[in-house]
């Protein structure tokens, strides 16, 4: 099977080739930059094959994908910055990543008449409540311009083809580029305490394990929405912190405090970010393991423990 990976510099899109490479199967990697920029180690997304692509271009889409000839699509490229997506000078940037180069991805996809897997997030919804987010509710109410180009991006995938996969994640990490763990850890070496919302609710996901669970779901006609994230119960930012130090054998101190409190950001965030995975286990798709499991083995894997 001959994939195209989107976004292969970030976090998913690197996982995910070096899933489909370890499966035997024709992985090519994209992104905006000339060559590979992501993380530099061992792992076989640095040798696999790479073409540079602009997904804003809906000419260069069509022609490098077309060129690849691949039978599936995951697209994981998107503007994932939500404070600075709320920087007017970004509103075009952002739009134009999240919406319109979705839309080429959809249009090239529906051309060759092969599925494509969308990577979207629980910000579509207004993160209001308590009740997990089901995958086919359409009580869409972004909070920020991230969450509106993603939902975007969601529409302009189902109004362009029915063979799509959309798979809404939260509170992602993983080994390449930049997430809530390393930041922690960081903070964490250098101050005694450090302040944590308690009130934002929601569930990490290990890009390591995702990425299992997106080749598994790419090779199927399970065609639908569906949400993943790790196992192991809803949590705060503030109980996640607490467990990375306690795994990591840190003594910084963790205090709990309210999003009120913490200070307002930029964009504003959901309180609920609880999402619903039964229906991975309906389709018959294995669910991801534990979070906790996953932080353990993540530590391990960046050398924190």
């Amino acid at each position: 099977m001959r994939v195209l990976v989107t976004g292969v510099n970030g976090q998913l899109g690197h996982d995910v080739v070096n899933e489909l490479v370890k499966r035997g199967f024709e992985a090519t990697g994209s992104d905006i930059t000339p060559e590979y920029a992501g993380a530099a180690d061992a792992s076989a997304v640095t040798t696999a094959k790479y073409i540079q692509m602009d997904i804003t271009d809906e000419g260069e889409v069509r022609a490098r994908t077309i060129y690849d000839q691949p039978e599936a699509i995951i697209h994981c490229a998107a503007w994932t910055a939500v404070d600075a997506a709320e920087e007017p000078e970004n509103l075009g940037k952002v739009k134009a990543v999240n919406f319109v180069g979705t839309k080429n991805l959809a249009k090239v996809a529906s051309d060759l008449d092969i599925p494509i897997m969308y990577i979207s997030t629980d910000y579509v919804f207004d993160g209001q409540g308590e009740k997990p987010w089901e995958p086919d509710c359409t009580d869409y109410a972004p909070l920020n311009v991230y969450g509106n180009t993603k939902l975007m991006g969601e529409r302009t995938i189902t109004a362009n083809t029915d063979k799509f996969f959309i798979v809404r994640i939260a509170w992602v990490f993983g080994v390449n580029g930049k997430n809530f763990i390393k930041t922690m850890l960081n903070v964490g070496k250098t101050h005694d305490t450090v302040r944590v919302v308690n009130d934002q609710i929601g569930t990490p996901t290990y890009t390591f394990d995702l990425a299992r669970l997106l080749v598994d779901m790419i090779q199927t006609d399970k065609y639908g929405y569906y949400h993943a994230t790790n196992e192991g119960g809803y949590i705060s930012w503030y109980d996640f912190t607490c467990e990375i130090y306690k795994q990591a054998g840190m003594d910084t101190k963790v205090v709990p405090v309210t999003t009120a409190e913490y200070g307002l950001s930029k964009a504003a965030r959901p309180f609920n970010s609880r999402l619903d995975k039964s229906k991975l286990a309906e389709a018959g798709f294995t669910p991801l393991p534990t979070w906790q499991d996953a932080l353990n083995r993540y530590l391990k894997e960046i050398g924190e423990i």
